[in-house]
């Protein structure tokens, strides 16, 4: 197992090479576009990780710095050189997370946001909470302008994100193929998402047995990795990983389809999550082989299901983890363009993140509000009557800036799109049906 203390310092200069600091991340970095900071952009934080690797001390300010990072990967996209800042990120959150000087208020909301969120059933009893606070009008207060001088604001972000508190959807372990099957597919459920969205994935499931797979749904599915890597408890991470390793290779299936942009980009990377361990490298390395976004399986394999018209205009967000991670941009756009009669707008600013990364907008609570802000006003800016995105997390933030700007409206996955349209729903009618089965 790599340690923060063992190899990465070496692995890290020799990734710090390839940046030449041109600047061509400056204009992507939401982070650089909020503040105009310097060492807050990629190249500065490169810098950063640079003083670091010659033997610097980690000062609070650089922790701070890192910490403020969403990892969204558009410096990525953006860089001419193929610097590798993921791998860059991840090692220095891994030396920040073990050894970095947190104040004890932030030590403690890391401890309790990582305690919750990757456990589905503590996610369930949280939700249970939920649904009585607004069942007795509590949640509303929580939301309300009054509340934020007696409410924690990291429970009041929490609370707007949350969605509407409801019965969970079922989803079924085993779901047959329609038609000539054409593989057998595992679907992964997610940690949030089987608790908050399980309406997503029995959508996810349908449009798989309609496109002719068998869906097979590996029951106690936990967190995939991908929260904890992204912020640096990498141990936590390669324990996620391993279990859903075992949970999936015992149903012996083709493929892994993932409709979470962010657990998508964790699981392609197991391989090097887990590239110096002896008993699951090569298995992790041939889990991310075999494992797909929906939207780039469908577009992979081709469409064969019948999709009935939706006269609908819908606005289109690229997930960050889909787009620079995955580097899949085009794949969720030509599965859209599948449905007759569906017109897809383009958002302005598709490359900067609305906010979300991960718990991101938890922890770094104003500026997650400030990007998602931003990101609502540019779909606002398209017209359009529904907006469509590939990452859960992006749903939940986008849903409550629009809230914040008074300007609610449908906020979908692609996946429900799809599915809306092969059984022949209206788009608001599955709005109706996901706030009313979560």
């Amino acid at each position: 197992m790599t340690t923060p203390a063992s190899g990465p310092r070496r692995e890290v200069r020799e990734l710090l090479r390839d940046c030449v600091h041109c600047g061509f991340c400056l204009s992507s970095c939401p982070t650089y576009l909020l503040w105009g900071e310097e060492m807050d952009s990629p190249r500065g934080r490169i810098h950063l990780m640079g003083q670091l690797a010659d033997g610097a001390a980690l000062t609070p300010s650089m922790a701070l710095h890192f910490d403020r990072c969403l990892s969204c990967m558009a410096c990525v996209s953006a860089c001419p050189s193929g610097v590798r800042y993921d791998l860059l990120i991840e090692q220095t959150r891994a030396e920040v997370e073990q050894s970095g000087p947190r104040r004890l208020s932030e030590r403690l909301l890391r401890a309790a946001v990582f305690a919750l969120f990757p456990y589905p059933r503590r996610l369930g009893w949280a939700r249970n909470v939920l649904a009585a606070a607004e069942r007795l009008g509590i949640r509303s207060f929580i939301e309300s302008r009054a509340a934020r001088w007696f409410v924690p604001d990291v429970l009041r972000t929490m609370t707007a994100l949350a969605p509407p508190a409801a019965p969970r959807a079922p989803l079924r372990g085993h779901l047959p193929a329609a038609g000539s099957p054409r593989g057998r597919i595992g679907l992964l459920s997610g940690c949030v998402q089987q608790v908050f969205f399980s309406e997503l994935n029995a959508a996810t499931a349908r449009v798989l047995a309609a496109e002719g797979f068998e869906v097979v749904v590996p029951q106690a599915q936990g967190c995939c990795g991908a929260l904890s890597w992204h912020a640096g408890r990498t141990e936590e991470a390669e324990r996620f990983a391993r279990a859903t390793i075992d949970g999936f290779e015992r149903h012996r299936v083709d493929t892994v389809v993932v409709s979470a942009a962010g657990c998508g980009s964790a699981v392609k990377d197991y391989g090097q999550l887990l590239r110096d361990d002896p008993a699951y490298a090569e298995r992790a390395r041939a889990f991310s082989t075999r494992s797909r976004d929906v939207a780039e399986l469908l577009a992979e394999v081709g469409q064969t299901a019948t999709y009935q018209p939706l006269h609908e205009v819908v606005a289109y967000q690229d997930a960050c983890h889909l787009a620079h991670a995955q580097r899949l941009r085009a794949e969720p756009r030509a599965v859209l363009g599948a449905i007759p009669e569906l017109e897809v707008r383009e958002i302005d600013e598709p490359e900067l993140c609305c906010g979300s990364a991960g718990v991101y907008n938890l922890l770094q609570p104003e500026a997650g509000r400030s990007l998602g802000d931003r990101k609502a006003a540019n779909v606002l800016a398209t017209g359009a009557e529904v907006l469509v995105s590939a990452n859960p997390g992006c749903l939940m933030q986008l849903r409550a800036a629009l809230a914040r700007a008074s300007r609610p409206m449908p906020v979908l996955h692609l996946v429900q799109v799809l599915d809306a349209s092969i059984r022949g729903v209206a788009l608001a009618e599955v709005t109706r049906r996901a706030a009313g089965a979560g």
